[in-house]
């Protein structure tokens, strides 16, 4: 099943989450003179043009990034990620957001590497034309979380694993704990995150307690609801399950999540929390 596409979502208050996560363990990758590796299991097309008839069906972005680059004065990490939005729209006018691979982009020197798992096959062209350059990233019309089992370890030996499906169908919340726990073996040190969705409570708690099954240490809970979970249909919030996460991101987290929650919501039940699943 893969009727699930992006476009309609680019830019919402659950892609700011994920990609100022993304932006922060990038920053701090790159601290390092060391090259790494980059795994994206669920790559979409790279950039979102939200001036798309799919983007403006529902001009979620409207109530999430556009709300954004209207602030002043916000916390580092959100800028971070407002710095990429900009660079993409030079002109001031909001006409493309950047997927995960893009924000990726921005932090990568020409000795790390990429490589881009897409299945959808609309979205996997669009995805390979954005990145020609086979040295810089590798696109593959792939199954990513089988790619984790390929991939991994990376020559590299520093790595970072971005693992966000679509849950649409309902076996995802399965297969990205099983993906984990076999990427952990291959790659203990490497940094993975898992993107989820919050549509109800019970869900979302069933897949961070399977998280907690596995017994992987060292794993960051990041997570931001705009409203009430339980009273209305759809995508309430969404998290970032974070293994190995950079030494900061609990520190960073609990200094933007506050703001980014209260420019956010919707309701008085916006809520957030940053705490370990399990500590190191």
């Amino acid at each position: 099943m893969l009727s699930y596409r992006h476009i309609y979502h680019a830019g919402n208050h659950a892609d700011i989450l994920k990609h100022i996560i993304v932006s922060e363990i990038c920053k701090h990758l790159i601290k390092k003179d060391a090259p790494f590796f980059y795994l994206d299991t669920h790559a979409g097309i790279g950039q979102y043009p939200l001036d798309s008839a799919q983007a403006q069906k529902n001009k979620e972005f409207q109530s999430g990034i556009a709300r954004l680059l209207e602030e002043d004065d916000l916390p580092e990490a959100i800028d971070s990620l407002l710095d990429i939005v900009r660079e993409m729209n030079p002109d001031n006018k909001l006409a493309f957001y950047p997927g995960s691979p893009k924000v990726v982009d921005y932090y990568v020197r020409q000795k790390d590497k990429l490589h881009l798992c897409e299945l959808h096959p609309n979205d996997f062209p669009v995805l390979a034309a954005l990145f020609p350059n086979k040295r810089k990233a590798n696109v593959v019309k792939d199954n990513g979380f089988e790619a984790v089992k390929a991939m991994l370890p990376p020559p590299q030996k520093r790595g970072f694993v971005l693992m966000d499906p679509p849950y649409e169908v309902k076996k995802d919340y399965q297969y990205v704990v099983q993906a984990l726990q076999e990427g952990h073996k291959r790659f203990p040190q490497g940094t993975y995150a898992i993107w989820y969705p919050v549509l109800n409570r019970k869900q979302a708690n069933d897949l961070l307690r399977a998280v907690e099954t596995t017994k992987i240490r060292n794993v960051l809970l990041v997570e931001m609801t705009i409203r009430d979970s339980e009273k209305e249909r759809g995508m309430a919030g969404s998290g970032m399950i974070i293994v190995n996460p950079p030494w900061t991101l609990e520190k960073e987290a609990k200094h933007f999540l506050p703001v980014l929650t209260k420019l956010l919501a919707e309701d008085a039940h916006a809520d957030f929390q940053v705490s370990w699943i399990t500590p190191e």
